[in-house]
């Protein structure tokens, strides 16, 4: 496949991220010491593809840093929930992005409005680590990832098809943008014991659930900042703080201190929404040597 030459012919497709793409050059232009124009940058690197509705798996699609496919396994369960997996197959020295990257970055995203008898798509991550280029910090992975995948169905037993455009970013010195669709059959091959156990390790890679001894609990939320104190079992000197900017909200860095005895996080509200929403929550990630919890705050 020559890439340039679909980044070319999807140039309609690739406007619509072009906010994203902007953002995630910007920050990259200095480390690699060039200076290119965002545009020029874009048609250069950008890697659009589509792959065809024929088994439970997609091929692998080779892009600039890596490989990356879309696979499900088994059956959708009785309230209409079918299990899949985003494979990302990194090169050595090569990174891919948290929900919430940083600044400059690409968040893995997946949109299945086009499919059939599918009416929602839920990625979920690993903890990520944090990343520090000497221009901007940022939340990711430097090894192969899989992000769980949980498809809604419309209507449990009717034919289905899964179209899904998904959106990410691989970067080394140069973040590229890839964007495509993968197309699958979740009937073909449901049984493949391969993509059984591909899920089920990537499910097993999840933080669990924050509890009283292990999570966060916000201490001050005002324009500017939000504090949280963690509550950490064992040591907690290696504890990494992550929360993800939604609904308008963008984070800053968290900045960590010891204080009586306690782990607080002090995050930086760089922007925020006029009004506060009226629903959902913020998604964190706690992690510590040992393992690593999730959970949700209020919005500030």
């Amino acid at each position: 496949m020559n890439l340039q030459s679909e980044a070319r012919s999807h140039a309609n497709m690739m406007k619509s991220a072009g906010s994203a793409v902007a953002k995630c050059v910007s920050a990259t232009q200095m480390s690699a010491m060039r200076i290119l124009s965002t545009a020029a940058l874009y048609l250069l690197l950008a890697a659009a593809f589509q792959t065809s509705a024929s088994a439970t798996a997609s091929d692998w699609v080779e892009v600039e840093g890596g490989r990356v496919r879309l696979v499900t396994a088994g059956a959708p369960d009785a309230g209409g929930t079918l299990q899949g997996v985003l494979e990302i197959d990194l090169h050595p020295g090569w990174k891919t992005y948290w929900r919430d990257p940083g600044y400059a970055g690409v968040p893995p995203q997946i949109d299945v409005s086009r499919s059939i008898n599918v009416t929602a798509a839920e990625m979920r991550f690993p903890a990520p680590e944090r990343f520090d280029d000497g221009f901007s910090k940022w939340a990711g992975y430097k090894h192969p990832v899989a992000f769980p995948v949980t498809f809604t169905l419309k209507t449990p037993g009717e034919p289905t098809q899964i179209e899904a455009d998904v959106f990410l970013g691989i970067c080394e010195t140069i973040c590229i943008p890839v964007k495509g669709t993968f197309a699958l059959d979740p009937a073909n091959d449901p049984d493949n014991a391969d993509h059984q156990a591909l899920v089920t390790a990537a499910v097993e890679t999840l933080p669990g659930a924050a509890r009283p001894d292990f999570g966060v609990t916000v201490r001050r939320a005002d324009n500017k900042q939000l504090t949280v104190e963690a509550a950490l079992p064992g040591d907690a000197a290696p504890a990494e703080f992550f929360v993800a900017g939604e609904q308008g909200y963008i984070f800053g860095t968290p900045e960590r201190a010891e204080k009586d005895g306690r782990t607080v996080f002090t995050v930086p509200i760089v922007e925020r929404p006029d009004t506060k929403p009226a629903e959902g929550a913020l998604h964190y990630t706690l992690s510590t040597a040992t393992g690593a919890v999730e959970g949700t705050l209020p919005y500030p």
